[in-house]
């Protein structure tokens, strides 16, 4: 969404960095400052790749894919620097998927000597995804192997990825972000966040889905709009938190509110059940019980893209 300049460093944040105090509620600007779904992407001819970082403790991996194709991967905890050596010669696309969880804040890249770099303009259709950690996926193999990512390189589609660790909760802010973007296709996972921290009940969920797909209708009233429920979590599906809500009832009310607004001539809203993403059959590869483990994401990836993205984003 925007960039953090110093005369040391740069920082790619995903919500505007000049209005971090609308965003700075639980931790939600932190979750924000990870970079999820972030590449830096330019054509050269460059056979090394190297950069300098700030270093980070819970900083997780960073990939680098050659046309498209994924090349290397370092783990970057506590580092300040990765290189890649022996990439292929002659002109071609590099694609650097940042860590999506942890800080990351560039220094300097380096190239070879007389190596050739140009801009790549991105003309994938572009496609915004908002959820919660499950969207982030802080324990995926690997930046290019959380859920989102996966659905992105294999349906060629330009990802903005606004997974926010704890904090899917509907915020209108968010909203107003995702509203002013510019975008192809739009999805949410919605409903965990919300059980879990007891933020909505019965009273103000429904209306607070209704409430933010209508803001951000303002400006992308036709484009197709995927609403998933929340996927499975054994703990949750029957039981009840303080404000009465199971996830089997936060189903039923996500599912009502994409009827209601289909009613009222939003035909291009869609409901899908978290449970065909991720349903009870997968609860082996819960990593707690709550959050999928890394081979857990590849497989919501798959069962998105053939699920979601065949079915309601077109041929990739």
């Amino acid at each position: 969404m925007s960039l953090q300049c110093t005369d040391n460093w740069v920082k790619p944040w995903r919500v505007p960095f000049k209005e971090l105090a609308f965003f700075d509620f639980g931790t939600l600007k932190e979750r924000a400052g990870a970079a999820a779904g972030v590449r830096i992407a330019f054509y050269s001819t460059t056979e090394s790749l190297a950069g300098a970082v700030v270093p980070h403790a819970e900083t997780t991996r960073i990939d680098v894919c050659c046309d498209g194709q994924i090349y290397g991967s370092l783990d970057m905890a506590d580092r300040d620097r990765f290189q890649f050596e022996g990439l292929p010669a002659g002109h071609k696309l590099l694609e650097l998927w940042l860590p999506q969880f942890g800080g990351f804040r560039l220094r300097y890249l380096e190239v070879d000597d007389g190596a050739s770099l140009s801009p790549f303009r991105d003309g994938r259709p572009r496609w915004i995804t908002y959820g919660s950690s499950i969207t982030h996926c802080r324990d995926a193999e690997s930046p290019t192997q959380t859920w989102p990512a996966v659905v992105a390189r294999e349906h060629r589609l330009n990802l903005t990825c606004l997974g926010f660790g704890g904090q899917c909760h509907l915020d209108t802010m968010v909203a107003r972000m995702i509203r002013d973007l510019s975008a192809d296709f739009l999805s949410m996972c919605i409903g965990i966040n919300i059980q879990g921290n007891n933020s909505l009940n019965s009273r103000t969920f429904r209306p607070a889905i209704l409430g933010f797909v209508k803001i951000i209708r303002e400006k992308h009233p036709q484009r197709p709009f995927v609403i998933l429920s929340p996927i499975c979590c054994p703990e949750r599906e029957v039981t009840t938190n303080v404000v009465g809500f199971s996830l089997e009832g936060m189903r039923e009310e996500v599912a009502a509110a994409v009827a209601t607004l289909r009613e009222h001539g939003d035909t291009n809203v869609h409901y899908v059940s978290g449970l065909e993403i991720f349903g009870p059959d997968l609860v082996d590869l819960l990593s707690d019980g709550l959050h999928p483990n890394a081979e857990g994401y590849k497989v919501m990836g798959r069962n998105f893209l053939e699920k979601v993205a065949r079915v309601y984003f077109g041929p990739g």
